[in-house]
């Protein structure tokens, strides 16, 4: 985050969040029983983000649901013939599911796993800037809320960013672009397109450091660098591989390299690991040696989904994502121009956060 009001918000909600508990063996194989009971019994399928508990994220792969960036979860959600569709993630991946699937019921395991890109976007601080600066076309990060994308003309992910950003500016159009300042940074290099960026980020990918990358590459020198544009830009600047969790995970896949150096949220490295289980995956450096994080390479909002809130929300049927009608309208406009966009130019919409 950068302004100071930002980073009270999000201390604030980290005071109050709550990682689950440590669970023994047989209490874990209890309840992923029960979960895999209740979601048949439910007609419930279970879509879980790349940075969320292995636990979770194994539990939907062997019950037919999916593991995917936020997007990719939405569109599964979409396509999946479950009449509930449970979100482990974060809110706005909650609200994407429903702005896409309107007459699903979406349910979390909480509504308060937030993401500080979110937090530190308010839809009417937002609504402001976007008046002050009306010759702008408003492009927003997909982690952000159901509000600030009904305010948006596109909505994007950071895989499909590059492509939708060069292809306004071709056409003579200048960038609005929230709420993430690194990846805006890095889209604006990357196309050179004016891009007025509004001043947010995220607190696992600004941790990461050029200087404890650097010192682990001297002890790696092998390695392939892997980082997630949300990075500071003398990070990026040091990546062999710069993209989405989706073009993360490829590169360990394609790349020759048998160790990687890994910049983003530590999560990945279960679906990494089990697709390219023969290479070495080493955890990026956050905040400098010896010194305290706010993240340690893990969203501690992520982090609150646990087996015991899935099984709650599960049988309980609340944690259910509402959108009013009318902001479901204005939000799915944005978002369904990428879609057509993406579609058209054969690009795979895909990495978020």
């Amino acid at each position: 985050m950068t302004r100071a009001e930002d980073r009270i918000l999000v201390q604030e909600h980290l005071a109050h969040a709550a990682e689950p508990r440590q669970l023994g063996a047989e209490e874990r194989q209890r309840l992923e029983d029960r979960i895999r009971q209740a979601l048949r019994e439910r007609d419930a399928v279970l879509v879980a983000h790349y940075y969320t508990d292995p636990d979770i994220q194994r539990l939907a792969e062997e019950t037919g649901g999916c593991v995917a960036d936020s997007l990719e979860m939405a569109r599964f959600g979409n396509q999946h013939s479950a009449s509930t569709v449970v979100v482990a993630g974060v809110k706005f991946m909650g609200e994407t599911a429903k702005i896409l699937n309107p007459e699903k019921r979406v349910l979390m395991p909480t509504l308060e796993a937030t993401c500080s890109l979110d937090i530190g976007c308010p839809a009417d601080e937002f609504a402001a800037f976007c008046d002050q600066h009306p010759d702008r076309t408003v492009v927003v990060y997909a982690n952000t809320s159901a509000a600030v994308k009904a305010r948006a003309d596109w909505v994007v992910t950071s895989s499909c960013a590059p492509a939708i950003v060069e292809a306004l500016d071709a056409r003579g159009e200048k960038i609005l672009w929230a709420p993430d300042k690194h990846l805006g940074s890095y889209i604006q290099k990357a196309t050179g397109a004016d891009m007025l960026l509004w001043e947010g980020s995220c607190i696992v990918h600004e941790e990461f450091k050029a200087r404890g990358l650097e010192d682990l590459k001297a002890l790696y020198p092998d390695a392939a660098i892997l980082v997630h544009p949300e990075s500071p830009a003398n990070v990026v600047e040091l990546a062999d591989v710069a993209g989405s969790t989706s073009q993360l995970i490829n590169a360990v896949q394609t790349m020759p390299n048998e160790q990687f150096i890994v910049a983003t949220d530590n999560g990945i490295f279960y679906k990494m690991q089990q697709l390219a289980p023969n290479k070495t995956l080493i955890e990026a450096p956050t905040a400098g040696s010896g010194a305290t994080c706010r993240s340690c390479a893990h969203c501690p909002w992520m982090a609150m989904n646990g087996l015991e809130n899935l099984l709650q929300v599960l049988e309980t049927g609340n944690q259910e994502i509402t959108i009013d009608p009318a902001l479901r309208e204005r939000a799915l406009k944005p978002l369904r121009r990428m879609l057509d966009f993406t579609a058209d130019m054969n690009l795979k919409a895909a990495g978020n956060a």
